[in-house]
């Protein structure tokens, strides 16, 4: 699958767990489960998505700017979930958080999909593509067991600027 049909697929379902959880009654129990599912799919689309395809596109002097405003916009996003996952444990307004976390990721979406998908089609070829969609997938579960400093810090270690052959090695490995 290509890195653009994997990545919409998250996107979607994170957008579509977020819709269910605003659906819920401000008392309803799940929201503790559901706010728990968003994180651990979340967290690790973002981490696969950085290493793999921003990097991919920075190591191949594409407009770094767009990518890094990318990078900033999961940053955000993050923070706002972290607040939520908080808030709704203590029942501080957490439907706020929600609909915050919601149009964050709807604005971050909307941007990569046009301007950052445009940009990758035009440095990646689409065997790269595939390439980094095959490595996205098998990254994702394994983040998904790492604890929450070792996934902060790998966002830090996505942000250094990339060389093309560690990517490539990178993308190889998974």
């Amino acid at each position: 699958m290509m890195i653009y049909d994997a990545l919409m697929a998250d996107h979607r379902e994170v957008l579509g767990m977020i819709d269910d959880l605003l659906a819920l009654a401000d008392k309803d129990e799940s929201r503790f489960d559901l706010a728990e599912k968003i994180k651990k799919a979340l967290i690790p689309h973002s981490r696969a998505e950085e290493a793999l395809f921003y990097n991919s596109i920075r190591a191949l002097d594409a407009d770094s700017g767009k990518v890094l405003h990318g990078y900033k916009e999961h940053i955000a996003a993050e923070a706002i979930l972290h607040t939520l996952l908080l808030r709704e444990k203590t029942n501080l307004k957490w439907k706020a958080s929600a609909r915050k976390l919601r149009d964050a990721l709807s604005h971050h979406i909307q941007e990569e999909e046009s301007t950052i998908f445009s940009l990758a089609r035009n440095v990646l070829s689409d065997e790269d593509a595939e390439k980094i969609g095959a490595a996205f997938e098998r990254m994702k579960p394994e983040i998904k067991e790492e604890n929450g400093m070792k996934t902060t810090l790998e966002l830090v270690r996505n942000l250094i600027p990339p060389k093309l052959n560690k990517v490539m090695d990178l993308i190889d490995r998974y």
